[in-house]
This record gives C-alpha cells, structure tokens and sequence, in this order.
C-alpha cells in the first residue's frame, strides 16, 4: 500500500511539474513581441496600459521606447519610471475636436516617449505604464505602434493584420487592445438592473468564499489522510 501510495504521489508531482513548465513556455513565447496588457478593456473607463520590453534589438540594449497613440485617443498619462524620462509629443488637429462635456480641443497628445537613463540590457526587461479614457465603442481594436531604439538598429513594432491574415503570423506586430461591453451595457442588454448586478456580484463573491472554505477543508482533510497513512505504516514496519 506504501508503495502505491507513493507512486501515485510522484505521478502527480510529475504531472504538476509538466503542466508548469508548458505555462512557462506559454508565457515566453506570448512574451516574444513588444505588447501592451490592459488591467481593463470595458469600452468609456479609464485603463491601466502595460507595454512590456522582453528584450532589445538583435541582442543591442533599448534606448527608446515611442509609443504613438491611436487617433481614437486623445491623451494618455504616462506613469514614472525611475528608469525613464517620459514626454508627451502633441500634434496639431485638422479641425476642432468636440468632447462628451460639450468642449473642444484644437490639439492632441500623438505620441508618448519614454528614454532609457541607462540603456536597457537585452536580456532584461522592463515595463511602461500609461493611463487612457477607452472610447465608447465595444468591438473595436485599437492599435499603439511602438518604435523601439536601441544603441545599435530598431525595431518597428507597427504591423497590423489585415482582413484573413493571421495577426501571429506578422514578425513585429503592433501592441493592440481589442474593447468589451461594459458592466452596465452587459447588465442592460441581459435585462438586470443596477440593484441586481450589485446582489449578483456579492452573491458571486460569497459562492467564490465557499468553494474557497470547501477547497480547505478538503486540504485538511487529504493532509491529515496522509499523516495517518504514514503512522499506520511506521506501526506495520515495527
């Protein structure tokens, strides 16, 4: 019994340690490319936009990062980095912007440029943050092409697929967020209201605490299976 006991163990530490080192190469081939990871992606709310730098140019070490904004938007606020200095760069509109509250912008932020203070090795990375209002549209895919410098070559990661064309196929694509339905338009659109989406939410929240204290509870109890497993079995060794 000892012995099934610790075969089926191994089996499952294997199987554990399998399943992590393919998420690990997941995660380093998606890490391949400049990209941007939204913290949210619901169209009208303001987002949190993470460009990662896996790498430099050919093995040379990043000096600039020129990340341009989409037409769509009309500014972006760059977070510090220690590691940065940051500009906005501001182009002239062809006519009069009108905004939500009535207002009207004759200019708009085009481009934010982050510099290296010290070059970026090629084989370290590192992360830049923007904060952006997304537009009130769901569906549509906006695009930031980044022009990344380093002390020897650049890299123009400004492709974009075109219709039937696999977007992983493009060599340097460029970093691009694809925008949801908001919470209250998905609430509307299913018929529930404000009160109920709240009660739904808390009622998720406490099912999700649940499973949680079922989760543990079941824990103990494998740990403490396995305890008197291994006092029945040092009683049969004696």
């Amino acid at each position: 019994m000892h012995n099934t006991f610790l075969r089926r163990t191994l089996s499952a530490a294997a199987a554990t340690g399998g399943a992590a080192l393919l998420l690990f190469a997941s995660a380093a081939g998606a890490s391949a490319h400049v990209g941007v990871t939204p913290d949210k992606t619901d169209a009208g709310s303001y987002a949190l936009l993470t460009f990662g730098i896996p790498h430099g140019c050919d093995g040379s070490a990043t000096t600039k990062m020129a990340i341009t904004l989409p037409q769509e938007l009309n500014d972006a606020q760059p977070t510090v980095n220690p590691n940065w200095t940051v500009e906005k760069v501001t182009e002239q509109l062809a006519e009069p912007r009108k905004l939500a509250d009535g207002s009207s912008i004759t200019q708009r932020t085009s481009q934010i440029v982050y510099t290296a203070k010290t070059p970026l090795p090629h084989e370290l990375r590192d992360a830049l943050v923007l904060s952006v209002k997304l537009p009130e549209r769901a569906g549509m895919t906006l695009y930031f092409p980044t022009l990344q410098t380093c002390e020897t070559g650049q890299t123009d990661w400004s492709q974009i697929a075109k219709d039937g064309e696999d977007p992983h196929s493009l060599a340097a694509p460029a970093p691009a967020v694809t925008l949801t339905a908001s919470v209250a338009h998905n609430a509307v659109e299913h018929g529930v209201a404000p009160e109920e989406q709240r009660t739904t939410a808390a009622d998720s929240g406490a099912s999700a605490r649940s499973w949680a204290g079922l989760a543990a509870g079941a824990g103990g109890l494998a740990l403490g299976g396995a305890a008197l497993l291994r006092t029945r079995n040092r009683a049969t060794d004696k």
